[in-house]
């Protein structure tokens, strides 16, 4: 991903990130697939479409307003460009209906996929031959794992893009081939990854393990993992349960992310960490957690799972977010660059 040490990233804002060095940033593209064709060339979108292409100002112009606002963070008025990941999450609305079984059917059905494929083949596009990062999919390979096994799971890949995927299985692990594929020929210069959603994993690692390889894990250049959406003082207000993290949580947690990059050959990239810090006071985004402070105090362990990047920000409304956290984060990624980061292992 182009650094010898592990990123530091946090969720995009509208603004230029001067406050601390981020290596990075990440930026959801999270819509239904445009409704018709005919908008990839329109000039302007119609009042109302739901369609991620639609925000930035101009047809997909999301992309390259995120990646100026990277290209020019500074950081004590020096020059200090940002890497964008870009979260790919559109298969959830691609149903009708919004089940899980429902967004795993979907990919059989040819117009549903066809509509998909056409809307990924434009986002690549928009990033041409940028240095991006690209986050395949939260949850949906989670949900196709539950539905049966991954190269067998039905997805009219072949019908819905003979151009680009004619060669691909018709089942979600030649989906994930063919996502993959896409990403080389229309958008080279990117880093893709699949998101890493086992969620029965405790006990079940081989399997999980082996699932992505089937998916193509050893042809992407990451895998995207994930720790808790909300910070833990949020989560235990709403009746959530305990969700700060112990030593041997974390240890169980950094074996498994271990295998999996060791399986498929590639950097875990841990994504959308919540923010939160014990001196936080348990209100509306200031609610206390501890995964920032335990993270940055435990580098090394973090860099021997193969971790290659910390991708930090709110998951849930009301979280703790980088503005509001009074300043911890900022300077735990200071500090950290100040030190000269940890090596990749």
């Amino acid at each position: 991903m182009g650094k010898s040490t592990v990123l530091i990233g946090r969720t995009s804002i509208d603004a230029l990130s001067v406050a601390a060095p981020f290596d990075a940033q990440y930026q959801y593209v999270v819509s239904p697939p445009a409704p018709s064709s005919d908008l990839y060339t329109a000039t302007s979108c119609p009042n109302g479409t739901n369609w991620w292409g639609c925000a930035g100002g101009s047809i997909g112009g999301l992309i390259p307003t995120v990646e100026a606002r990277a290209a020019q963070a500074t950081y004590l008025g020096k020059s200090s460009p940002q890497t964008v990941m870009w979260t790919w999450f559109e298969l959830g609305l691609l149903a009708p209906v919004n089940k899980w079984q429902d967004e795993v059917t979907a990919v059989n059905q040819v117009d549903l996929l066809t509509r998909y494929l056409n809307d990924y083949r434009f986002f690549l596009q928009k990033i041409g031959t940028s240095h991006d990062m690209i986050d395949l999919e939260p949850d949906f390979f989670g949900f196709a794992r539950g539905y049966g096994p991954l190269d067998q799971d039905p997805a009219q890949v072949t019908a819905a893009n003979p151009t680009d995927c004619g060669d691909q299985a018709n089942t979600v692990a030649g989906l994930a081939h063919c996502l993959i594929a896409m990403a080389r020929k229309y958008a080279p210069n990117t880093a893709v990854g699949l998101h890493l959603t086992c969620w029965d994993w405790p006990g079940n690692v081989d399997k999980c393990a082996k699932d992505y390889v089937t998916l193509g894990g050893k042809g992407a250049d990451f895998l995207v993992g994930e720790v808790e959406s909300t910070d833990a003082g949020l989560n235990a207000k709403q009746g959530n349960g305990n969700s700060f993290w112990s030593d041997q949580k974390w240890a169980t947690q950094l074996a498994y992310w271990k295998q999996m990059a060791e399986a498929v050959g590639h950097p875990i990239v841990v994504w959308q960490i919540p923010i939160g810090n014990m001196a936080q006071n348990n209100t509306d985004y200031h609610y206390q957690d501890d995964k920032v402070d335990w993270l940055f105090s435990h580098m090394g362990q973090v860099a021997s799972a193969h971790v290659g990047a910390l991708m930090f920000g709110q998951g849930s409304d009301l979280s703790t977010t980088a503005e509001t956290d009074g300043g911890n984060l900022f300077a735990k990624t200071i500090a950290y660059r100040n030190a000269g980061g940890t090596p990749l292992k």
